[in-house]
């Protein structure tokens, strides 16, 4: 088993070179530590684990960022702190929605429950909090499923005018930001950061799309993110025209480096 003491000599090694990765690893369980916290420090928790005998799809992308063709410093740094954050959020909804704690459980009960917040009522709300999550994650499900089985009807789908369909939308229940595509939207970021501060590149994610806007207007789109559906697609914009083409993988993206560059030139026109 890895634990903290092991890290101790990996510690050591880090504040005594100049590299910016390190890993921790017993053959299975890989972990990815860097300085995010602190500068030529390393890191007590990794910002990216892979486990050989237990991984989901979009690991692997990240996993192949570390190839020798595919390596960019500046690239993975880009992404790892979302990595890092993203996935201690997932371990505490996990721990929560398994076994929730008395905090998560009031959290909710002081929102919906009028009256006073006895121990017999928080443990009443326990109970309602484990249906409540029981329901929420099964009716994701079936909304996936749902979506799956609508691709086809997706395709068929021409834009004539982007400009008035990409943008902001009200909040509603039905938008869900994934992990894929905030990554997405750093590539994205590390793409355009030569040739426009990227902090006028702004994501506006959307029922059945995410778009990528210049200056949070809707009336500059940079490009859309077809995530939804069980293939991925990058709609690419040019003269306020979307074609969507397929990706396999987020690295794909930056086959069209010069698209979304060219994108940013004819709103400088």
């Amino acid at each position: 088993d890895l634990h903290q003491n092991h890290a101790s000599q990996l510690y050591r090694y880090f504040s005594t070179t100049s590299a910016r990765f390190c890993i921790l690893t017993n053959g299975i369980v890989y972990e990815f530590y860097s300085d995010i916290d602190s500068p030529n420090k390393m890191d007590s928790k990794p910002f990216f684990e892979f486990n050989i005998l237990d991984f989901e799809d979009h690991q692997i992308n990240e996993l192949k960022k570390f190839t020798k063709s595919a390596f960019s410093l500046e690239d993975i740094l880009t992404t790892a702190s979302t990595l890092k954050y993203t996935g201690a959020i997932k371990k505490i909804l996990e721990q929560e929605l398994e076994k929730p704690s008395e905090e998560f459980v009031r959290f909710f009960a002081s929102r919906i429950y009028g009256g006073r917040l006895t121990q017999s009522v928080l443990e009443q709300f326990r109970q309602i909090v484990k249906k409540a999550r029981e329901q929420f994650i099964n009716e994701k499900i079936n909304d996936r499923l749902k979506s799956a089985l609508s691709t086809n009807e997706d395709k068929k789908e021409e834009i004539s005018e982007v400009v008035e369909t990409i943008g902001s939308s009200p909040k509603n229940d039905g938008i869900e930001t994934t992990e894929e595509e905030i990554e997405a939207y750093n590539i994205i970021k590390a793409i355009l950061r030569n040739v426009i501060d990227v902090k006028r590149v702004v994501m506006r994610d959307k029922k059945s799309y995410c778009g990528i806007l210049l200056d949070d207007t809707n009336r500059k789109p940079i490009c859309r993110l077809h995530f939804n559906r069980s293939r991925k697609y990058l709609g690419l914009i040019a003269n306020k025209q979307e074609e969507r083409v397929e990706i396999e993988s987020l690295d794909d993206i930056f086959k069209y480096t010069d698209n979304l560059r060219a994108v940013i030139g004819e709103y400088s026109e």
